[in-house]
């Protein structure tokens, strides 16, 4: 391979940046997209070769291509393109500008991280392994060298060359006859070293190995001689982690030694235990009088929302404020400090770390402070300070701040489209989640124009079946809906759903999650039928996947439910919702918000059989909740409160329904305004009370009032 070679006529290597025993990864141009990519070449084979060792070596390529192909998240890197050019195999990967992990631990000196960036990966590598093993792939060469970290400090897992899939394992667990080793030793779980079978756990021990090395500065068996290692992972235990740092918690310490254990069914039994555990080492900390790791440093008042303290404050401390100590406060402008930067960009991944945490309150306060603090030292146009502006509006969309959220995305996307250019990939998310925003503030029209032209860019930059450009695609399905163009929401949605299915595979939560919309479409145009087996469909695939407890999978199951009630079927969907409200009850808890929607569901279609005295019962139950819980103006409150009234009307007590209807009216224009469709229906179930009590004048003439509102709208 060399410089400048073109490889398929589109890829152009500029230069090489690795090289290992498959072959090599160059720093290449994709030509057709305009883009920076990584090209792994294989070694092109030559006639003094082993035939079964360049076989073996043919197959641990194409086997990478097809697994991480597959794979579509966050922390795996990923894969654009794969193939074969004059007799070289190649895979088109997305170019990381960071470092793996081994070169993390001070280029080869030995020195441990510190501890909240050992906290920060591990909660992301245990996230994007939860993930993997999921989707039936177990890695099996998890090591330092196979995680990167990039710059704003995402992590990232790569080089799946002798993953497997969960199927494949079944038959066997390595390749035979080759010599080839299928793994690295230091890293190798005792079951893989004996040639047995493995599963995810494997991979488990793998991390538990890396955590080590991450925590004490060396692996758990840090010997020379490979087979004098293998020996010690099969039968020796590893020093404690304390003995060699004193410093690092009892629990960490007992994470890392269970993960360790010779047994598989001794270690944690999936990544998303250990994702739990991690956090329970934070909270316990927190419950100890510590701060919790990201927060160290951090102080209140002036310095909180970034103005400069008149007097430095060591006791102010807290978990949701900014820092600012009284070295920074005094620096001149722009001065930059690399202790400063890194201190910084470990804030800006703690904050990451809180959010996948689901703490996006705290998130929020922390990705506010380093904006701040990253527009102070870098300019409000560096990468780094609109990363963290980037950030901290997808923090606020998600506790629901769409307005905030959308003011910090324009302000990205303004600065990314003059220091970037408007069709960068990162101008494009930015514009992308500003439509988002846009849809949530109910503002479709606004949205449906900013993601059309998103959508043309990347078709443009990026082809039409790029994860990218289809997750724009499914967007846009989804706004159309929103807009009541039914028909092209649920042919866009289902073109959507094809490709994905092309790309990622049938199964793949993306692919699911645009069969879901397709399904919402279907009912939308009133085709229940086609709708209920589109979402059997998904609940199926995502009690394989995922498991029957799932969120997603309870959430799939739920709306079965709804199409069940509109075809007529409440015994049916009466039955489940009732099993949907045990588990969410059992998973979530008695008062969680889809345990009370489950539940709403079930009154509903009690009514709909007739039982009106437990559908009232049921009614006032989740009424009473929501209205404790969410508050008594909440729209699902409101639901709920209607849901009595109907039940009251039914059983003939029209002067309870007349009250109940005023409430839910009342609420509803407070929150809604009195000419909002949904507070004039109010009214107009008022006046049928007034009918049914015989107070005729009064019914006709709030149904005059509602009517001539609507005209007044509708012209």
């Amino acid at each position: 391979m060399g410089e400048n070679r073109l490889i398929r006529e589109r890829y152009r290597l500029i230069e090489l940046i690795g090289r290992g025993g498959m072959g090599e990864v160059w720093r290449a141009q994709d030509e057709a997209l305009g883009r920076k990519v990584a090209v792994k070449c294989l070694k092109p084979r030559n006639t003094s070769s082993d035939p079964a060792h360049t076989r073996a070596m043919e197959m641990r390529f194409r086997r990478e291509a097809r697994v991480a192909a597959s794979l579509q998240h966050r922390g795996i890197t990923v894969v654009h393109d794969f193939g074969e050019d004059d007799g070289v195999l190649y895979l088109v990967m997305e170019l990381l500008d960071g470092r793996n992990l081994l070169q993390l631990l001070d280029d080869g000196q030995r020195i441990p991280l510190p501890v909240p960036d050992l906290m920060d990966i591990a909660e992301q590598v245990s996230a994007a392994l939860a993930y993997t093993h999921a989707q039936g792939v177990v890695h099996r060469d998890l090591k330092p060298a196979n995680i990167i970290r990039v710059p704003e400090g995402t992590v990232k897992i790569c080089d799946f060359g002798i993953a497997r899939l969960g199927h494949d394992i079944g038959f066997t667990s390595r390749l035979t006859g080759t010599g080839v080793a299928m793994g690295t030793p230091h890293y190798m779980s005792p079951e893989q070293i004996a040639g047995g079978e493995i599963d995810h756990r494997s991979d488990l021990y793998s991390f538990g190995c890396v955590l080590y090395e991450l925590a004490t500065g060396a692996p758990p068996f840090d010997l020379d001689d490979a087979w004098a290692v293998l020996v010690r992972h099969r039968d020796a235990a590893p020093e404690p982690p304390r003995q060699r740092r004193p410093e690092l918690s009892e629990p960490l310490e007992r994470l890392i030694l269970d993960l360790l254990a010779k047994e598989p069914d001794d270690r944690p039994q999936d990544a998303s235990v250990i994702g739990k555990r991690l956090a329970a080492i934070q909270a316990t900390a927190e419950r100890d009088g510590e701060l919790p790791y990201w927060a160290r440093g951090m102080t209140i008042g002036a310095e909180a929302v970034g103005r400069r303290p008149s007097r430095p404050d060591a006791e102010a401390a807290s978990i949701t404020g900014a820092w600012f100590n009284a070295a920074w406060a005094a620096r001149p402008r722009h001065t930059l400090d690399p202790e400063l930067l890194a201190v910084l960009a470990s804030r800006h991944n703690a904050a990451l770390s809180l959010g996948r945490l689901g703490r996006w309150a705290e998130a929020v306060e922390v990705h506010r402070a380093v904006t701040l603090a990253r527009e102070e030292a870098l300019g409000p146009e560096h990468p780094e300070t609109l990363a963290s502006r980037y950030e901290l509006g997808f923090a606020l969309s998600r506790l629901g701040q769409a307005q905030q959220a959308l003011n910090e995305y324009e302000q990205v996307v303004a600065a990314r489209t003059r220091v970037l250019g408007a069709d960068h990939p990162q101008t494009l998310a930015a514009r992308q989640e500003t439509a988002f925003a846009l849809g949530r503030l109910g503002r479709h029209e606004d949205a449906h124009r900013v993601y059309t032209d998103v959508l043309a860019a990347r078709e443009r930059t990026m082809g039409p079946e790029h994860p990218d450009t289809l997750r724009c695609r499914h967007n846009l399905a989804f706004n159309l809906g929103r807009l009541g163009r039914l028909q092209e929401s649920y042919e866009t949605a289902r073109e959507v759903a094809a490709a994905r299915s092309r790309v990622l595979g049938a199964s793949h939560p993306d692919t699911l999650v645009t069969r879901f919309e397709v399904a919402y479409a279907l009912g939308q145009l009133g085709r229940w039928e086609d709708a209920l087996a589109e979402y059997r469909d998904v609940a199926a695939a995502r009690t394989a996947s995922l498991g029957p407890d799932h969120p997603d999978t309870l959430a799939a199951r739920y709306e079965v439910g709804i199409c069940l009630g509109r075809l007529g079927r409440s015994e049916e969907a009466l039955k489940l919702y009732r099993e949907l409200a045990a588990v969410r009850a059992r998973t979530q808890g008695a008062e969680h918000a889809e345990t009370l929607r489950a539940r709403h569901g079930l009154g509903v279609n009690l009514g709909r059989l007739g039982r009106w005295r437990e559908a009232l019962a049921e009614a006032r139950h989740v009424c009473e909740i929501r209205a404790r819980v969410l508050g008594a103006d909440h729209p699902d409150t409101l639901v709920s409160g209607r849901e009595v009234a109907v039940a009251l009307g039914w059983l003939g007590c029209w002067d309870e329904a007349l009250g109940a209807y005023r409430t839910v009216a009342e609420g509803r224009e407070r929150v809604l305004g009195a000419n909002h469709p949904d507070t004039l229906t109010s009214r107009n179930d008022e006046a049928h009370c007034l009918e049914q009590l015989g107070r005729g004048a009064e019914a006709v003439e709030l149904y005059r009032r509602v009517a001539a509102i609507r005209r007044e709208y509708a012209s």
